[in-house]
C-alpha cells in the first residue's frame, strides 16, 4: 500500500548536498543555441529528422528555424530546405530538389542569378532575420 501512496503522493525531499541559492531547475533552463561555423555536412544532420533542431542557410547565414517545424520539418511544405542552404530556392520561387546541392557539393555561390532573383532573396533574408535567430555561418569545407 505505502507503493502506492508514494506514486500517487510523491514525498518532496531536497538534497542536502546542494547549495539552494545556485541550485538551477532543469525545467526551465533552456538548451543553449549552437552557435559557429558549418560546413554543407554538418549543417546536413540540422534537418528535423537526424536532429531535432532544424536549421537552415540563407546567403551564408545559418538560422534556426525550429519554431516553425511545420514549414520546414518532416513533411512540412519547405522540409527539402531543412538541413540545407536554401537560397538558392528561396530566390527562384522554387521547391524542387534540383535547386538544392547536396553536402557534397561545392556551396553555391548564386552567381548566375537574375537582379530580381537577388531582390527575392534579399527579401527572403530579411524575413528569416527578423523571425529567426543567427546561428552561424556556413563554410567551405577544408
Amino acid at each position: 500500500m505505502s507503493f502506492i501512496k508514494d506514486l500517487l503522493f510523491p514525498v518532496k525531499t531536497s538534497d542536502p548536498t546542494t547549495d539552494s541559492s545556485t541550485s538551477i531547475s532543469t525545467s526551465t533552463t533552456k538548451e543553449p543555441i549552437v552557435e559557429g561555423l558549418f560546413t554543407p555536412r554538418t549543417l546536413s544532420k540540422f534537418n528535423g529528422h537526424d536532429d531535432e533542431k532544424i536549421f537552415i542557410a540563407v546567403k551564408g547565414q545559418v538560422f534556426d528555424v525550429s519554431t516553425g517545424r511545420q514549414f520546414y520539418g518532416p513533411s512540412g511544405p519547405y522540409s527539402n530546405f531543412a538541413g540545407h542552404d536554401a537560397s538558392r530556392g528561396l530566390a527562384l520561387n522554387s521547391f524542387d530538389f534540383d535547386t538544392i546541392r547536396s553536402w557534397d557539393q561545392p556551396i553555391d555561390d548564386l552567381n548566375d542569378l537574375t537582379d530580381e532573383d537577388k531582390d527575392a532573396l534579399n527579401n527572403w533574408e530579411e524575413h528569416f532575420k527578423k523571425k529567426y535567430p543567427i546561428v552561424g555561418q556556413l563554410v567551405a569545407e577544408k
